[in-house]
């Protein structure tokens, strides 16, 4: 069931106009300049944009894999545990939070990855 981080990397990569920038303790990731996910290498875990009722709704279904990690903007932010999801779990999660941040054309053009 676990994810390894390098399954979230080509999760990632296969998204369109994502730009990442690597800072000393974590990697963040933009769709045209809106940040959508963070990746902590030390905890394995990763950092995704999700709108309020589906942050609310992960971290009570699944604490143990789920943290509220702030609000921002209308959305809230989750931290996910890589070791408590499977791939397809994890690529739908990363998808809607890239969603959220794109620009409604180029949102609209894209499907999820598979």
């Amino acid at each position: 069931m676990a994810v390894q981080s390098d399954e979230f990397f080509r999760i990632v990569d296969r998204l369109v106009d994502v730009r990442s920038t690597k800072g000393e303790r974590y990697t963040s990731y933009k769709v045209r300049g809106k940040l959508f996910g963070y990746y902590w290498p030390r905890t394995q875990t990763v950092g995704l944009k999700q709108t309020l009722s589906e942050q609310k709704a992960l971290v009570s279904e699944r604490p143990e894999v789920f943290e509220e990690q702030f609000t921002a903007g209308g959305f809230g932010w989750v931290v996910v545990h890589l070791a408590g999801l499977d791939l397809d779990e994890l690529s739908e999660l990363v998808f809607e939070a890239w969603r959220l941040s794109a620009p409604e054309d180029l949102a609209e053009m894209h499907s999820p990855p598979s």
